[in-house]
């Protein structure tokens, strides 16, 4: 059992590889998933002694946000709850009126990108019982319609709202802070490869875009490397501010997590060719997993398909 208490102590490479060779690789996959299983019933367990009306789910880029809402929903039901999944997306302005950056580019992730009083004036109506017609966004058209989604609260139920502003007070300055609980959701454990290097929880999260833009977005390695500085930026302005807000955290690192990313993003790396400004990012990369031995397919199989690595490398049960 020293190999386990290892595992739940430090997140090294000599530790998962000696799991990897031990052929225990399920084993570590279903503890894992266990312990996130067993950190999210927590949660749902705050709430529910919370007795709050809305949930606030934030964090990074391929944190796992949108999953973590869909297991948490699960788990509030366990508790009695009857979780409300509201897509903050829904509330963005018409895209006449989004703001704009500095180089004169549409701001979808500043938060007068979202229309804020409409926002506040439906999450007002809702709490006090009142009926609510919830919009539905057109990204095609880039303008808000309705289309007959009626909602009325009633007793038990909890609205559950995910996006990157979710720690933000002025996203939901109308509402009580006495009826918020907000959760935020992020890699939190870095990977240690030796005494002078390490794979910085950031990186696992620009794996998981990877693989999620070229599994489900068309975009290549090289396009989701170049971006990701100003997704980081954004991140820094938006996001890390807030994180204090948070009543509880939630760290959605798996310990099989860069062995399993090793077997999708390795390939896409490869691809990036010497005379690309992503080159030199590619390699870095690439110099880490070398040191970690992957997953085989046949492993991969028993990846729980509500696992939230599913929102990244497909076949999840999950609709998103």
């Amino acid at each position: 059992m020293s190999l386990w208490r290892n595992i739940l102590r430090e997140n090294n490479v000599s530790t998962l590889n000696e799991a990897m060779l031990s052929g225990k690789e399920k084993y570590i996959i279903n503890l894992s998933e266990t312990l996130h299983d067993h950190r999210y019933a927590e949660i749902a367990d705050k709430i529910a002694e919370s007795n709050v009306r809305l949930v606030l789910i934030a964090g990074p880029s391929s944190s796992g946000k949108t999953t973590s809402a869909k297991r948490l929903a699960l788990h509030m039901r366990v508790n009695g709850l009857n979780p409300i999944i509201i897509s903050l997306d829904d509330y963005f302005v018409n895209r006449r009126d989004t703001p704009l950056d500095e180089n004169g580019e549409y701001d979808f992730e500043c938060l007068e990108a979202l229309d804020l009083p409409f926002l506040n004036r439906q999450l007002t109506e809702l709490l006090a019982g009142e009926r609510v017609e919830i919009p539905k966004y057109d990204f095609a058209s880039g303008e808000r319609r309705f289309e007959g989604q009626l909602l009325q609260m009633k007793e038990g139920d909890v609205i559950i709202m995910e996006g990157i502003h979710g720690l933000n007070p002025s996203l939901t300055a109308q509402v009580p802070a006495s009826q918020k609980f907000r959760v935020y959701v992020s890699v939190l454990t870095p990977l240690v490869i030796d005494d002078d290097h390490q794979m910085q929880a950031s990186d696992y999260r620009l794996l998981r875009r990877m693989v999620r833009d070229r599994q489900f977005r068309g975009q290549s390695a090289e396009d989701t490397i170049l971006r990701w500085p100003s997704v980081r930026a954004g991140e820094a302005k938006y996001i890390v501010p807030f994180k204090d807000n948070a009543d509880a955290l939630f760290n959605s690192a798996l310990f099989y997590e860069v062995p399993m990313l090793k077997c999708y993003a390795e390939p896409l790396l490869q691809t990036i060719g010497s005379s690309s400004p992503s080159y030199g990012e590619a390699q870095r990369i690439l110099s880490q997993l070398r040191s970690v031995i992957a997953l085989t397919p046949t492993v991969l199989k028993h990846i729980p398909p509500i696992s939230i690595v599913r929102e990244f490398i497909g076949d999840s049960g999950f609709t998103y």
